[in-house]
């Protein structure tokens, strides 16, 4: 099947304009975030994304009280700006390296990273010249990248990534090898991958008081509790998780 990276084409879209509401918030956000402290007038971002002066200031007030540190000045010179310690340096991306990156990143849908794989590109190409951006769309389309049929991408949640990096107990809901649905308490200590498609998240498992390693494409829901979890070391671990990984498949 030939598949056209949704990495590449979503975020370079962000760069076109014509975007729904909240990849617009998105781009306004790293627009703002690419000027700091330069500001962008309501009637600039409103022709840059291709909507109304009213939907801007719709949008803006939106982030405003989502929190978002972005200041208004009046006047006839006035515009938006964010606060500048959430600005990026300049980045200097050729169209190459942009499709690169991106084509690379579509990879990491089946893995724990995947939301963090489309972040990242969005910030790229959000912060990229106007002329980069459209060489980059330009040699865009003429990328494919074919999956194999049985390669699956799900979504893992992204309770899973918070609770390894608050060190919070996380709460899952698992379905094992034979279709068996439990629910467990799990103290997270790490993402691991080895030969294969899989990733498994490594933790101790409260309900059945040992390490296990559960494949998270088998996680059905996952949260955290906001209990601290204790710290568990790696190389406590690190001599079983060979063994632990060539038998999670019969660890229920």
């Amino acid at each position: 099947m030939s598949v056209f990276p949704e990495t590449l084409c979503q975020c370079l879209r962000l760069a076109s304009g014509a975007v729904n509401r909240t990849d617009r918030l998105y781009a306004i956000v790293e627009e703002l975030r690419s000027v700091a402290p330069r500001r962008r007038s309501a009637r600039e971002l409103a022709a840059r994304y291709e909507v109304s002066v009213r939907t801007i200031e719709r949008d803006i007030s939106a982030l405003q009280q989502a929190d978002v540190p972005i200041f208004a000045d009046v006047g006839r010179r006035g515009g938006f700006a964010l606060d500048k310690s959430m600005s990026l340096p300049p980045l200097n991306f050729t169209a190459a390296e942009a499709v690169a990156v991106a084509v690379s990143l579509s990879r990491a849908d089946s893995t724990p990273f995947a939301a963090a794989a489309k972040g990242a590109i969005r910030k790229i190409v959000t912060a990229m010249s106007a002329r980069d951006a459209a060489a980059a769309r330009e040699l865009a389309a003429h990328v494919r990248v074919f999956e194999r049929p049985d390669d699956e991408s799900r979504t893992v949640p992204s309770g899973i990534q918070d609770a390894i990096v608050a060190r919070q107990v996380l709460r899952i809901r698992y379905t094992d090898k034979d279709g068996a649905v439990t629910e467990r308490e799990v103290e997270p200590v790490l993402f691991m991958t080895a030969d294969g498609p899989h990733w498994y998240l490594v933790a101790w498992c409260r309900l059945r008081q040992a390490i296990r390693a559960f494949r998270v494409d088998r996680v059905l829901r996952a949260e955290t509790t906001g209990e601290p979890a204790p710290r568990h070391s790696y190389e406590d671990f690190a001599p079983c998780l060979p063994d632990l990984i060539s038998h999670a498949p019969e660890l229920g």
